[in-house]
């Protein structure tokens, strides 16, 4: 190519370059001053540190243990003006028909920043027909959400996936200790009865719990969808995590130990906002 015809094809290039447009890569939003964390003994760290107690301070959202390095460290390492305004309203057993009474201790609160967890023990009912139907879940996600929104106009909610309960079946069943706490507890009978069986009854009882679950996160996706722009959801991080039986109290062999609780902590804050 003759040295006109190159200095043609770069000047035209450039040119291109020039007037194409650059697409714009979002800000994340600035860190909250203050959270409140509803749920329930998840939020709670329920057997993450002593016998069949809370261990708010293991909490994988509130927690001030540096050993999980909960959102809240993490956020307060990026702004320390949410130092000491960490409030964990979250209540072991709770289930979504609580939902709306946390909700509106954190709007008392005035957190800046909400995580939801729950659903769990809607799931994990003594059997299968107690479960908490689909459209009830949605009717108390929803107004839970509304008195965010009405009390907390500019805050940021984020809306973390139901775990995969079957998972916990699928990593303890072949574990006499966990058989027999499941059994002695009464722990999420609608999921671990039974947990050798490979009867069909029993396989399709799993499945539907399951599908339970899903359920949910369906609903909670799409309830925050139409809270608005501060709303935002792990897009079922926490569901597809594949955590193992290393990761759970080998007190109960159903809540997350410390580790488990810290392997939360960096799911839902990677998919998170992005502070």
């Amino acid at each position: 190519m003759k040295p006109t015809r190159i200095l043609a094809a770069l000047a035209a290039a450039t040119a291109v370059a020039l007037t194409t447009p650059t697409l714009a890569v979002a800000a994340p939003p600035p860190p909250p001053s203050s959270m409140a964390s509803l749920g329930d003994s998840i939020t709670r760290g329920f057997n993450a540190c002593g016998w069949y107690s809370d261990c708010t301070e293991k909490s994988w959202a509130t927690g001030t243990d540096g050993t999980v390095n909960s959102q809240y460290l993490r956020i307060r390492a990026v702004n320390p003006a949410i130092n000491g305004k960490n409030y964990n309203d979250a209540v072991s057993g709770a289930a979504s028909a609580d939902l709306p009474g946390q909700a509106a201790t954190a709007v008392s609160q005035g957190a800046g920043y909400v995580t939801i967890l729950m659903g769990a023990n809607d799931a994990c009912a003594a059997t299968e027909a107690g479960m908490t139907s689909v459209a009830t879940y949605r009717a108390n996600i929803d107004a839970a959400l509304a008195k965010i929104k009405s009390g907390l106009p500019t805050s940021y909610v984020y809306a973390v996936s139901v775990p995969d309960i079957k998972r916990l079946w699928q990593v303890g069943k072949d574990n006499g200790t966990a058989r027999f706490f499941w059994s002695v507890g009464g722990i999420c009978q609608s999921m671990l009865a039974n947990p050798t069986s490979t009867a069909p009854a029993d396989v399709a009882r799993r499945d539907r719990v399951r599908q339970r679950v899903v359920d949910y996160n369906a609903q909670l996706a799409q309830a925050c969808a139409a809270y608005g722009s501060l709303c935002r959801t792990d897009g079922t991080a926490v569901f597809n995590y594949p955590f193992q039986i290393s990761q759970v109290s080998g007190w109960d062999y159903f809540h997350p130990n410390a580790e488990g609780q810290r392997v939360l902590a960096q799911v839902t804050y990677a998919a998170g906002f992005g502070w």
